[in-house]
């Protein structure tokens, strides 16, 4: 074989034959640099990821890790009941769950020292402890490295954050510094905008009245024409505008994209089991858009309205009791009301994606930006648990991840980790593993600096 024709030679990007001319300085050769982005270079074949956010930060005293022979006012009301796994037990408002625990792995040593929702959630979203302002999200990384190749867009984002507890729209809604070719497309801005509505429709597709598809096409073109023009027409800033144009004009012109928004194309049984509530709902058009091809999609678990309830914020799972509604009570902002939904609506999926073939190639997140304080307080106006980051716990599945597998360890209250932390960091790492992406791939301007997590993936769980 030739060296023109070596595999090495044509698996390299524009950009990085570019960098070659720089690395010279650095001491190394073109031999190593190929060898380096071996190592580096992701390995399997691409895998999908569907990361539901448990916003306002769950319980996890009051779900998977539950402490029964605690003090009244650390335990709360509620039993541990036996899963599947042996010597495995969670809440039992998760009975579904609790059957399908040989399907998922659970962390009950996430730790951090952030308490503040905003702050909090951006480093979750960025999966580092000290984020800097233009860091992109993870999902935003996931895009970049490994987008999707059909007719879709790569990264959807079901259900926008908000309330008090919303991290800035940057830090989930854009691309960071990567760009806004790499942003999520936004499906549900306002709460009644959600597949849950008898009215829902995703107008992300439409186009004005007024605009041909010729026009299209010829605004294509122009577009074309200009990056050969433009003096910045090879820099990464016109690369990353040039694949957010032309993505969005394959979506407008393809059908692939609307068909696999079409929640309604659905049975009505199918659309029971996952539920009618936002939640359930928002993660069967999620289960369509990763069958279709979409790389990763978010979900805010918001889980709607209690009957005659009028709307306050998707924050569901912050349980302070100062949305007049307790923790133990049963409405919107109660556990009661919001734990039984979201044990429906994740196992349902889970179940699905088995069933369909696609959880091996799928990873299922199920995290808060923190836990909740072991002891129970009054809060506004209502009992509750305040904001804790020092030890709580997240969900995974699919993907490679161990089934029927507990990792890390809390104390006699849940209140600090007692074996195996996990940061933010690691846990970034081990996402990114489950998705065949190695941790250490650079994202840095220069292409050599800012790994995509600085993190340690938990082995212990594949």
């Amino acid at each position: 074989m030739s060296q023109a024709n070596h595999p090495s030679q044509q698996q390299l990007s524009r950009r990085r034959l570019l960098q070659v001319g720089g690395i010279g300085a650095m001491g190394l050769t073109l031999p190593s640099f190929l060898q380096a982005e071996k190592v580096l270079g992701s390995g399997g074949p691409a895998k999908s990821c569907i990361f539901i956010h448990q916003y306002g930060g769950l319980s996890q005293l009051d779900s998977w890790d539950m402490k029964p022979h605690g003090p009244r006012e650390i335990r709360g009301p509620y039993k541990p009941i036996s899963t599947a796994t042996p010597g495995f037990q969670i809440c039992e408002l998760m009975p579904r769950l609790a059957r399908l625990s040989e399907e998922y792995a659970v962390i009950r040593s996430m730790t951090h020292k952030e308490s503040e929702h905003k702050r909090a959630n951006s480093m979750l979203l960025a999966g580092r402890d000290q984020p800097a302002a233009d860091d992109p999200s993870f999902g935003a990384m996931v895009t970049k490295l490994r987008p999707s190749s059909a007719s879709i867009p790569d990264h959807v984002w079901l259900q926008k954050f908000g309330g008090g507890a919303a991290p800035p729209d940057h830090t989930y809604l854009s691309g960071g510094r990567l760009g806004m070719a790499y942003a999520p497309m936004l499906i549900g801005e306002k709460h009644n905008d959600n597949p849950a509505s008898p009215d829902f429709r995703v107008r992300a597709f439409d186009t004005p009245d007024e605009v041909t598809k010729e026009q299209l096409q010829n605004r294509k073109s122009l577009l074309q024409s200009a990056q050969g023009l433009s003096p910045v027409g090879g820099t990464s800033e016109f690369e990353s505008f040039e694949t957010h144009q032309q993505r969005s004009f394959d979506l407008l012109y393809g059908k692939a994209a609307l068909q696999a928004f079409k929640i309604e194309k659905e049975g009505e049984k199918t659309r029971d089991r996952y539920g009618r509530n936002p939640l359930g709902q928002n993660l069967l058009l999620a289960r369509r858009l990763i069958e279709s091809g979409v790389r990763l999609v978010n979900v805010a678990a918001w889980t709607g309205l209690a009957k005659g309830e009028k709307f306050v914020s998707v924050e569901t799972w912050d349980m302070h009791g100062n949305a007049d509604v307790g923790i133990f009570e049963n409405g919107w902002n109660g556990l009661p009301f919001a734990l039984p939904r979201t044990d429906q609506a994740v196992a349902t999926l889970l179940e699905d994606l088995k069933d369909r073939g696609l959880l091996d190639t799928t990873l299922v997140v199920l995290v808060g930006e923190f836990g909740r304080t072991p002891k129970i307080s009054k809060g506004a106006k209502r009992i509750g648990r305040n904001h804790w980051p020092n030890c709580y716990s997240a969900m995974l599945a699919g993907a490679g991840i161990r089934g029927g597998s507990i990792y890390g360890e809390s104390d006699k209250q849940a209140a600090y980790v007692k074996s195996n932390p996990v940061t933010l960091e690691d846990f970034t790492a081990t996402l990114f593993t489950a998705m065949n992406i190695n941790p250490a791939t650079r994202l840095g301007r220069d292409g050599f600096t800012a790994p995509a997590s600085t993190g340690n993936p938990i082995k212990a769980l594949f």
